[in-house]
């Protein structure tokens, strides 16, 4: 596996029946069975649904529902039996993502989860305490950072999110990312696909990916933050052998060590990554 593939290989979680794409259940369905049959499936992972949801999915998926590899959103306080049931149905629950704080109910939520379902705990990235991380490692599950919204102010700083990475790092917690990250690079775009949408500067994927290998391979948070914040294409290089940033080299064997490190991001749209992967000449 050269550097590219290690590093795009099972990174992008379909969350089309979410903001701003916020398909219905069978479009979404369909377009992510659809993204499995195309040249580049190797990149995309599972499909986020809400546990609400769950009951409508299968009746939408019907046959089809074996191959669809499913993350399911919950409340923190929400019914995890209905995980272990969902499974012993043919449900494939790769993961449950929480939106918690509060380190009691993350040890909680995990006691109650099936071993085999690995558990993302989403924490805010502005807010500057660790209990939340240090609650995380301590019981082994791992972070979701959200990077972005459908609003200018929903995107946190390049700082923000390079302090908040080398936290996960220095604990050893591995993360996913979600939210405003259609493009690998940095740059402006609409924030939804509204006519009249507000445009705003969107943190890249890529630039992620390099920041969480600077920060994994010993780099301060200043290296970080300029890699996040880094617009122009000509400032990487990909190749089969390696990929890098200014001054920064991973063999294809150190990514897929970060890999382990920063997990997926979860997207509304499958399509736009690749594109714009393709229009870079780096797919």
């Amino acid at each position: 596996m050269n550097a590219i593939t290690s590093a795009l290989s099972g990174l992008i979680d379909y969350a089309g029946l979410f903001p701003p794409a916020s398909l219905d259940m069978r479009t979404a369905v369909r377009n992510y069975l659809d993204y499995r049959s195309q040249k580049n499936a190797w990149m995309l992972a599972g499909f986020i649904v809400d546990l609400a949801r769950l009951g409508e999915l299968r009746e939408t998926a019907g046959e089809a529902l074996s191959g669809l590899r499913l993350i399911v959103l919950a409340a923190p306080d929400a019914d995890f039996t209905a995980i272990a049931r969902h499974r012993s149905t043919g449900q494939c629950i790769e993961a449950v993502e929480i939106k918690c704080c509060e380190p009691l109910r993350i040890a909680r939520t995990c006691e109650l989860l099936p071993e085999e379902v690995q558990c993302y705990v989403e924490i805010p990235i502005a807010e500057g305490s660790t209990s939340t991380v240090d609650a995380i490692a301590a019981v082994g599950v791992r972070a979701k950072l959200r990077m972005g919204g459908v609003t200018a102010d929903a995107f946190p700083t390049a700082r923000q999110i390079a302090e908040r990475m080398f936290l996960l790092a220095d604990r050893c917690v591995a993360f996913k990312a979600t939210a405003g990250l259609h493009h690998p690079l940095r740059s402006k775009h609409r924030l939804t696909y509204a006519q009249d949408s507000p445009s705003g500067v969107m943190h890249g994927f890529l630039n992620v990916l390099c920041a969480a290998a600077a920060l994994r391979f010993g780099a301060s948070v200043e290296g970080a933050v300029r890699i996040l914040e880094e617009q122009d294409a000509a400032a990487f290089a990909i190749t089969d052998d390696e990929i890098g940033v200014h001054d920064f080299r991973w063999t294809a064997g150190q990514v897929r060590e970060v890999r382990q490190f920063f997990t997926s991001f979860g997207s509304c749209s499958f399509a736009e990554p690749v594109q714009d992967l393709e229009a870079l000449g780096w797919l």
